[in-house]
């Protein structure tokens, strides 16, 4: 499915400032798509059994203390989206943190049913500079279920205090992929836990990341944070020090970078964090593994290059993903970030079907 390029969305300014401007810009967008993910939870199709919209909105509503003491700037974004999009800040936690959300929801309601679905299944790498001609990459394709793809969205942001930051994200999201202007990048997949609870979701996360310097900085605030759900992330700076961590939020492992590259899918590798990882359907699994392993022998040797990168997301028997029943997940769009030259390249929806975009840095 083709369309126009990659809409990006320029904010700069206080934390109310940036996201009054995300949420006037694609108010009804937001709202529409707010609806959807409710209902989605309400369904119990992603939980293992139904809960009326208000319940829902209650667990959400219980998140929000914590998203203030993790980040009281990206607290006020948030709020501030929510309230020029006509959205509560409840309704705010559901849309942004969808993910993250289920697995706290999947706690509260008492259930481990997960086979049913789970959504944003993502193939990550990271690159050493070794591999790179001295130059580093974080690489990954973003799969979520195909009703995300309209709303994928590039937002550039100035925030005060703060540095610039490139961000692939969905309307009504703070962030899901990014690369700030001290050259620090931070990618995800997603993991199902079973340890959820009423913490920050995700997208703050990545959005607090995004203010640090150093690689080894913002795995210090991805190691303090109290977490909602289970998500992998990636961290590369432009010195070529780079993480992966299965952060659950009861335990994180840390894998460094050395000097092959490190892949990543949608299920953990280290023993400590598969102890409280839910169960996925067996067909989700399989992909999981059959990503992991096509991507790992794409990069087995040679150097690495963005257009090498570029063809491994659009590879076609297991990564670039095609919405089909039951789950309908697709691959919504990629990112290729070189965080020592500054390069961000992005694609919306499947990039066997669409071209990349040099993602320049805002003006000011």
């Amino acid at each position: 499915m083709r369309r126009p390029p990659l809409r990006v969305l320029d904010a700069g300014g206080s934390p109310e400032a940036i996201g009054d401007a995300h949420g006037r810009a694609h108010a009804a967008e937001i709202k529409a798509y707010t609806a959807d993910r409710v209902a989605l939870v309400a369904s119990g199709v992603w939980i293992g059994r139904r809960l009326g919209p208000a319940d829902v909105l209650d667990i959400a509503h219980s998140m929000i203390p914590a998203h203030e003491s993790f980040d009281g700037d990206l607290h006020a974004e948030m709020l501030a989206m929510a309230a020029a999009a006509g959205i509560s800040p409840a309704e705010a936690v559901v849309v942004g943190g969808f993910t993250d959300f289920i697995d706290t929801v999947r706690a509260a309601a008492g259930s481990t049913l997960v086979r049913a679905a789970t959504e944003d299944d993502c193939t990550a790498v990271l690159v050493p500079d070794g591999r790179a001609g001295g130059a580093g990459f974080l690489a990954q394709t973003w799969d979520m279920h195909a009703s995300a793809t309209d709303h994928v969205l590039l937002l550039r942001v100035r925030p005060d205090g703060a540095p610039a930051a490139r961000v692939f994200t969905t309307t009504g999201c703070l962030g899901q992929i990014g690369m700030n202007s001290e050259g620090l990048c931070v990618g995800i997949n997603n993991l199902a836990g079973a340890d959820g609870r009423p913490g920050v979701t995700w997208p703050s996360v990545v959005r607090a990341m995004l203010k640090c310097s150093t690689a080894a900085e913002a795995l210090g605030v991805l190691l303090a944070a109290d977490l909602a759900g289970a998500h992998n992330y990636l961290i590369l700076d432009r010195r070529g020090a780079g993480f992966s961590v299965e952060a659950m939020p009861s335990v994180r492992p840390v894998t460094a970078l050395g000097d092959e590259p490190l892949v990543h899918t949608n299920h953990t590798l280290d023993a400590a964090a598969e102890v409280v990882q839910a169960e996925r359907d067996s067909r989700l699994t399989r992909s999981s593994h059959a990503r992991l392993t096509t991507a790992a022998e794409l990069l087995a040797a040679g150097p690495i290059d963005a257009e090498r990168l570029f063809d491994l997301t659009r590879e076609p028997t297991a990564i670039c993903v095609t919405a089909t029943a039951p789950f309908h997940l697709e691959s919504s769009g990629a990112a290729v970030m070189r965080p020592r030259t500054g390069d961000f390249w992005a694609c919306w929806g499947r990039p066997a079907e669409n071209e990349y975009q040099r993602i320049e840095a805002s003006d000011g």
